[in-house]
């Protein structure tokens, strides 16, 4: 990329809002320099009127979820009924047909200020479960079309074997199961990095991968040193057949097995008990927490100040995408805690963008990523200060209008690797975002 230099407004530099800040990209796409005090644009600068943080990282993503986005919604039920429907989704899935839904999500994405994301990816195969000629096919579509919506990736390729402890996958998972933790690994094992690429994995859930194997997966991202993420403990019935299985927690199997650890991620982390959370902080294994569905999906919510002050450390992801607005995650988080607690400020405005940020990336294996500062990935996004919803804010307020006030609307730019990806609230590599998404959701349902 050449050398670009952008006069930011406003700049969230993490502990603070700072005015007149001019950011340098370089040629590798990262920060080359950050300077304060710059009152007026540079002469040639893009100029980012608003307030500019780095870029969001969304933690958990099942792509083809979208499709489900406001289907769902009509009745009632719960997570196990919503699962009915979302296989049915899964099934109509081709490489080609992910491709398209990818790429407009992750568009949609980009239009909300989110730089990479983290796929929690799991329909591997053809219905049936057989393999395409490409094994890897579907998880190639995915990074490619993350890469034609401008954005980085994180696939967290799924071992998903089995429908529950001891139980064979039912018809619809036979597309998610490679058979064995050692079928999977060897899969796996063939997709590669690319710029805008990192391979992780994921453990689908305790009741997805029997105990005896837990271990493989584990064992080839301690060997990659590559991230590890797991939903845990979304469901109480979950836990009650992982008690009766095994006779203690899906945590404390996880631990049992090493899966626990700072690299990686319990995703959701709702219903634990004093010692799972004991076990989750001291390992400082990660909880990355999806409001949105959890509400959604009337999961519940999770001790997330517990964890954090445990040492578990936060992030946010939008899981199904009931919404995809990161902002409203990290709102979300404080509002719930609220709720429950009948106290407000459990986390402050700096700490809420902290999770959305830098330690969202950290949790899908980018250190560098998620601060405005020299040597960091140039991936930024700016936020309105003057809509409906922003203006009349106090700039030095910033953080606090961005996450108490804001909405996914509400981002002007986005930035990857120092390329501008939105531009004043429009996506540069895919022209219509709307149509994109209705196109490739209705391809799903014909």
């Amino acid at each position: 990329m050449p050398l670009t230099t952008y006069w930011l407004e406003h700049a969230w530099l993490g502990t603070h809002v700072e005015p007149g800040v001019a950011l340098e990209t370089g040629e590798d796409g990262r920060i080359a320099a950050l300077r304060t005090g710059v009152e007026t644009p540079p002469p040639g600068a893009e100029v980012l009127r608003g307030l500019t943080v780095p870029g969001l990282a969304n933690a958990h993503s099942h792509a083809f979820h979208r499709a489900l986005r406001s289907l769902v919604q009509v009745g009632s039920g719960t997570f196990w009924t919503w699962r009915d429907f979302m296989y049915k989704v899964a099934q109509n899935l081709t490489p080609d047909s992910y491709f398209a839904l990818a790429r407009a999500v992750y568009a949609e994405m980009a239009l909300a200020g989110i730089t990479n994301v983290g796929e929690f990816h799991y329909v591997h195969h053809a219905p049936g479960g057989a393999p395409y000629a490409d094994p890897n096919a579907m998880g190639e579509a995915l990074i490619e079309a993350a890469a034609a919506a401008g954005i980085r990736i994180t696939l967290l390729d799924t071992a998903y074997l089995s429908a529950g402890f001891g139980q064979a996958p039912n018809p619809h998972q036979l597309r998610f199961s490679d058979g064995t933790a050692d079928a999977w690994a060897e899969r796996v094992s063939a997709l590669k990095p690319r710029p805008h690429a990192l391979i992780g994995a994921a453990i689908h859930s305790v009741r997805a991968v029997p105990a005896g194997q837990l271990a493989t997966v584990a064992g080839w991202a301690e060997e990659r040193r590559a991230p590890l993420h797991v939903h845990l403990s979304e469901q109480t019935a979950e836990n009650d057949a992982c008690q009766e299985a095994h006779g203690r927690t899906p945590t404390q199997l996880l631990a049992d097995h090493g899966v626990l650890g700072p690299r990686t991620t319990g995703v959701h982390n709702t219903h634990l008990t004093d010692i799972d959370i004991a076990l989750l902080g001291g390992t400082t294994t990660g909880t990355c927490m999806c409001p949105t569905t959890e509400r959604d999906l009337a999961d519940g919510i999770g001790p997330a100040g517990r964890l954090q002050r445990a040492g578990s450390p936060l992030s946010l992801g939008s899981d199904s995408h009931a919404v995809i607005d990161l902002l409203e995650e990290a709102r979300a988080m404080e509002l719930n805690e609220r709720l429950r607690s009948r106290t407000r400020g459990h986390w402050t405005a700096n700490a809420l963008l902290t999770a959305a940020t830098a330690d969202g990336h950290a949790a899908l294996g980018l250190a560098d990523a998620g601060r405005l500062e020299a040597g960091a990935l140039a991936d930024f996004t700016t936020i309105a200060l003057d809509s409906v919803r922003t203006a009349g804010a106090v700039p030095r307020l910033g953080a606090e209008t961005a996450v108490f006030a804001a909405t996914a609307s509400d981002v002007r730019h986005t930035v990857v690797g120092g390329r501008h990806i939105v531009r004043d609230g429009a996506h540069t590599l895919v022209p219509d975002v709307p149509s994109a998404l209705a196109e490739s959701i209705a391809a799903l349902r014909a």
